[in-house]
């Protein structure tokens, strides 16, 4: 925690996105934590402005006081920073959290392997909570996926369908390829070989071991997941929809409770709950 930045206190990282504008009106409700830093990248046409109303946080029209800026927040400025900015600014902020003292929670989705290394990097200094999807119902979802894809065993098969907005840029969703992880890890397959992104002509019969990642994309859905255990007359169905940002915004922020004070660490939203 950054030394002189004051208990409860919060930095949003993509203050004027639309996760950033949730978690700061969510936030605006919780009496535990306060908003004191906001940041945009530095061509937003946000910066200058009040973060809260930005976010249209109700009774912010005399203004919040916290102006949106561009960088990172100064290591003064808040002990947890919450990042949901884009893939390209994971590896700074992870390091830039770490020079800060500041623990760091990121829902950023699509974070490449250079923005991974950067947080298994940040977190050997600071608690790093990394997960990309911060919904503690998707989180349960995950733990519910991983032991039916034990117990019902090699006889069903694996498939995965995930439904978001038309301008969600990377595809499968973080989510899915959780979730791919997930049952993978609980029945021995190895992802990197057995995912099943496309398919596409004369693919040949369907293998055991394959799990089936498929991608729609429309309209202005939050987020549906759907994992489908198909086997010889019956399949088993689990499925997780989000109809509010606000559900993400509220885990991200329980995330920010958690982390506060927490050992240097990578930890994920099963951590948070305590899975």
């Amino acid at each position: 925690m950054a030394a002189t930045a004051p208990k409860g206190s919060v930095a949003v990282l993509g203050a004027a996105g639309r996760m950033g504008t949730a978690i700061i009106r969510v936030m605006s409700e919780l009496p535990d934590l306060k908003l004191t830093a906001a940041v945009e990248h530095d061509k937003s046409d946000k910066l200058g402005q009040d973060a809260a109303q930005v976010a249209q946080v109700a009774g912010a029209a005399g203004g919040g006081g916290v102006k949106i800026a561009p960088g990172v927040p100064v290591a003064e400025a808040a002990a947890v920073w919450i990042d949901f900015s884009s893939p390209e600014a994971t590896a700074r902020h992870a390091a830039a959290a770490a020079a800060a003292g500041a623990a760091l929670v990121v829902g950023t989705t699509g974070v490449t392997a250079e923005g991974k290394e950067a947080l298994a990097a940040a977190a050997r200094s600071v608690p790093v909570v990394f997960a990309p999807n911060t919904s503690v119902g998707v989180t349960v979802l995950l733990r519910l996926c991983a032991e039916a894809a034990r117990l019902l065993g090699p006889g069903f098969d694996l498939e995965i369908v995930e439904t978001h907005h038309r301008r969600k840029r990377d595809a499968p969703s973080g989510t899915a390829l959780r979730l791919a992880e997930a049952v993978a890890e609980a029945t021995g397959r190895d992802l990197s070989k057995d995912a099943r992104m496309v398919r596409q002509g004369d693919v040949g019969p369907r293998t055991p071991r394959e799990i089936g990642i498929q991608t729609l994309r429309g309209g202005d859905v939050v987020g549906d997941h759907t994992v489908f255990f198909l086997g010889d007359g019956e399949r088993v169905e689990i499925t997780h929809r989000a109809s509010s940002r606000e559900t993400f915004a509220r885990g991200a922020l329980r995330a920010a409770l958690w982390v506060a004070g927490r050992p240097p660490g990578l930890y994920d939203m099963r951590d948070v709950l305590g899975l």
